[in-house]
């Protein structure tokens, strides 16, 4: 009989090549599987809610493992911490129904991008930092217009596995953290290659004045990348 468990793991991305095992570089996916292989004597592999890029780091990233024997869910979770880098964290594991799936059942997913508006030494790394402040309501005018899309097809990577590049966003906002930091959350069914950083980068143009937010729709509307913003760098997406 299979046992499932779900792991809630949390990871400063700076040191990784994303989330996803590959053959060329360090990955979460691939420290976290070894890690277990040592303690459970053998290969457990370790299903991801979704992949991160390089750099891209997770408060909470859900993961699912399949073995066939019950566990100490608490033992395997404390024995884990041991071992594993200290960039990454595992925040609980617990047994879940056979049919649960890190990916596939998962009602929404949440980002989060944080810019800071001043010289911050301890954020370096961890927050994009901004040198003029920009109109962070007309951003949020902007971001509106996202719950009313479905199709991302501008904000997407190119030549992605990705059959179809529909979405449904339920929550787009820039917020303030304090009186230099914001963070843009959005939160969706799922996520393309690229998106929230595309997304980010194309609202700090608007942000900045050089887009409208008529521009912005008719980006969205265009589906093209190329009309679309730079990517904002990946150390700032959680």
């Amino acid at each position: 009989m299979a046992h499932r468990y779900l792991l809630d793991i949390a990871y400063d991305g700076t040191a990784y090549h994303g989330w996803q095992r590959q053959p060329n570089g360090v990955s979460v996916q691939a420290t976290i599987e070894d890690a277990l292989a040592r303690l459970l004597r053998g290969p457990v592999p370790l299903t991801g809610a979704g992949r991160t890029d390089a750099g891209v780091h997770a408060l909470c990233a859900p993961a699912h493992i399949e073995v066939d024997k019950p566990l100490d869910a608490d033992a395997l979770c404390y024995r884990l911490n041991r071992i594993l880098p200290r960039d990454i964290a595992v925040n609980a594991v617990r047994p879940v129904a056979a049919d649960a799936h890190a990916r596939f059942s998962a009602t929404a997913r949440t980002y989060h991008y944080y810019v800071h508006t001043r010289k911050a030494p301890f954020l370096e790394g961890r927050s994009m930092r901004l040198f003029a402040q920009p109109d962070f309501e007309a951003m949020n005018r902007a971001a509106a217009l996202l719950l009313a899309t479905d199709d991302f097809t501008s904000f997407a990577k190119l030549h992605t596995d990705a059959k179809t590049n529909l979405c449904r966003v339920s929550q787009a906002q820039w917020e303030r953290v304090d009186d230099h930091r914001w963070r843009f959350v959005v939160r969706a069914n799922r996520f393309l290659r690229g998106m929230v950083r595309a997304l980010v980068g194309t609202l700090l143009q608007v942000g900045r004045g050089t887009m409208s937010a008529d521009g912005f729709a008719r980006v969205i509307a265009a589906r093209d990348r190329a009309m679309a913003g730079d990517a904002a760098p990946p150390h700032a997406l959680y």
